[in-house]
Formats: C-alpha cells, structure tokens, sequence
C-alpha cells in the first residue's frame, strides 16, 4: 500500500480550522494524511522517509548513549518556548549531559480528540526547528489519539540516542571531596515563565523559559580539556534536587554559596511573591558541572564565551561527609539545609 494520500481522493487536512479526531489514530487514510501533510512535511529526512517500522541508521563511533523523556507540560504554550521545542531539547540535552553527541530522536504522540490542527502544526515546526538548530534528526514516531477528555491536548515522548567518544566518562558517582560545582547560568528561569503564565503574572521585564539545546555548550567545555567528573541539567525539583542526587551518588557532602547562584531579579520576585525556592524551580537550558578544583577556572573561562554560559559561575564544593548533606552558605552569612523537595511542588512542568 503506497504511504502517499492519492490527490482529490480525500479531502485536504485543513490545518487552519480542523481539529483532531479518532479516525487520525485509526491507521487508515486520515492517519496517513494526518502524518504525510503535517509530520512528515516539517520533520522530513532521509532516515524517516524510509517509512519502514523502524529506522535502519548508521553507527557513529564511540559508546551508545540512550536517554527517554515524556512532556505533559502545561499550558502547552508558554514563554519562550512550548512544548514541541521542550521535547527536543529535554532529551538533546539528558544525551549531551553525558558527553555523548546527540544525532537521532524519535518522538511518540499522544493527542487528544478535538485537539485544533493549527496548534498541532505550531507544535511540529517547533520541534522541527529545535532539531535543526540543535543538529539532530528525528528518524521514527507514532501517534495515538483518545477521546475527548481523556487527555490534555498533547502529551509528546522522545528518545535520544547519540554517541560517546572513547576517553570520556561522566557520572553522578564520581564527585570527589575538594571539586568544584559550576553551573551555566542563572536558575528558575523556566520553572517560573510557566507559573507566571498559569497565574497571569506581569512583571516589568517579562520571565522567559530558557529552553535551549545544550550539545554545543557541552563540546566546548570538554574541549576545553577541564577534568570534568558530572554534569547534569536541573529539570524537575531544579539545581536543590540535581545537587542532593549527585551527592547521594557519589557519597559526599556539597557546599553551596548562595551570592554566588545566579537568579534574575524577576525570577526572585515571582518566587518571593509566590513563596517557591528558585533553588526548587526547573531549568531546561542550564546544567551543573563538577570538575576537579585546578580546571575550574579553565572550565568556567570556557563556559563563558559561549553564548549560553555567559553567565555560568562557580557555586560551591564538594567536601567530605558520610551523611550526603547539601548545606548553603547563605547571603546573610548563616548556613541552612538544601533538601530535597517532599512532593510535587510545580506539577506539570515538563
């Protein structure tokens, strides 16, 4: 059976006015006009085109690195980003984190009945340009429709797959007493552009999600030849929770100083106002690096002429401590806990 819709044999998808219906997750015709005319019009390449079950691709060299994440963000649109763009770079950047190249995703679609199909189509060219920009290509996906009410308009799960060279070897575990911790750039940035969103909040300088891909960013610091031991993105329960698992991990104590953290005011504002940490607030364009303290300065001078670590500082240490605590340094010169979160403090978040 061709893959192609045979033209004047169905009616054209109607982007603009038409929504999602059953008959698109059917297997039929309308789903193969659904993925012909709106998935595979923006997401197109040589390995998706094959239109097989799966994706024959070339091996790239070095170890495999395979990471999944699944989006269920809302409000799907938001500051500075949404949730086609997010599902890119959530999984570009759980592969980069590992100091693997990410090549290849594939995506799995959940959408919901009476879902419009301009939204859809924004979504797709969101992550067909997240894709471009961030040098990967999306080689196999499926999609799925319920009933109306039975969803939430779009749920999107990706799966990365990039490569890591010989010689290079990240983990949660090797952190070390007298190692630095850095990170890339300011915290709670995107945790806070949703939560102004859902509660109608203005600020004078608006809050935006830094959603980003960050491959480039981590092929120049370890380019930079720096002896990194981690580095992680601080998603869910944000840089507190990163820490205190890379702690737990590796068996040891971190200090953190609190001027040295970078928070945009507005984001302080909104989290003062609303009663949140921004310790606590997910990122998804910043990662935390631990490296040993004698490459800190080369690693940080390397991170800040890129254009993603321009603000990227040196927050704190590892130290000694058969407990795992994470304890901070604050502004006003005392010292306080950093714990993990107890529930779920911004549900929906990613």
């Amino acid at each position: 059976m061709s893959g192609q819709v045979k033209k004047g044999y169905a009616r054209p998808l109607d982007i603009k006015h038409g929504c999602v219906d059953m008959s698109h997750g059917g297997g039929g015709r309308a789903m193969v006009q659904l993925i012909t005319d709106l998935f595979a019009k923006h997401l197109s390449n040589e390995y998706l085109a094959q239109g097989n079950d799966g994706a024959c691709l070339p091996q790239g060299e070095g170890r495999m690195v395979v990471s999944t994440d699944s989006h269920v963000v809302s409000p799907l649109f938001f500051p500075g980003g949404d949730i086609g763009g997010l599902s890119v770079h959530g999984t570009v950047n759980d592969v980069a984190v590992m100091g693997a190249t990410p090549l290849y995703l594939t995506a799995g679609f959940i959408l919901e009945e009476g879902f419009p199909l301009a939204d859809l189509a924004r979504i797709v060219e969101s992550m067909a340009k997240a894709a471009k920009d961030a040098g990967v290509k999306l080689v196999a996906g499926d999609t799925k429709v319920v009933e109306q009410g039975k969803g939430d308009g779009v749920f999107i799960t990706t799966t990365g797959v990039g490569f890591l060279p010989d010689g290079i070897h990240l983990s949660g575990d090797l952190a070390q007493p007298g190692d630095v911790l850095l990170v890339s750039g300011s915290v709670g940035d995107h945790g806070m552009a949703i939560m102004s969103k859902r509660e109608n909040l203005s600020f004078d300088a608006p809050i935006l999600s830094d959603s980003a891909a960050l491959n480039s960013l981590t092929a120049a610091m370890l380019a930079s030849g720096a002896a990194i031991r981690v580095m992680r993105d601080p998603t869910r329960g944000g840089l507190a929770a990163t820490i205190n698992e890379i702690a737990h991990q590796s068996g040891v104590g971190i200090h953190l100083e609190e001027a040295a953290i970078p928070v945009k005011p507005e984001v302080d504002a909104a989290c003062e106002l609303l009663g949140l940490d921004p310790l606590n607030i997910a990122n998804e364009g910043k990662l935390i690096a631990v490296c040993a303290a004698e490459d800190a300065e080369t690693l940080l001078a390397a991170m800040r002429t890129h254009p993603q670590g321009q603000q990227a500082a040196i927050i704190g240490k590892v130290v000694e401590d058969p407990h795992g605590f994470v304890q901070m340094k604050t502004k006003f010169g005392g010292r306080r806990m950093v714990d993990w979160l107890s529930g779920e403090q911004l549900p929906r978040i990613c």
